[in-house]
């Protein structure tokens, strides 16, 4: 898993990966839980892959 996936993520990669509505995804953003970094001139969302791993590893 770790290999094939890119550097940052979308909010449906993570989606799937982690098996959670995208709000949830995008409250745990909001409150600090699994931050993500906002590109581009419209904002966007975008999460670290190595973020995402640690966040699976720390709450297995």
């Amino acid at each position: 898993m770790n290999n094939d996936l890119p550097e940052y993520l979308t909010l449906p990669e993570v989606v799937n990966i982690l098996k959670v509505h995208p709000n949830t995804l995008r409250n745990w953003d909001k409150d600090g839980t699994l931050k993500a970094i906002r590109i581009g001139k419209r904002n966007i969302r975008r999460w670290k892959k190595a973020d995402v791993l640690q966040f699976i590893q720390d709450n297995q």
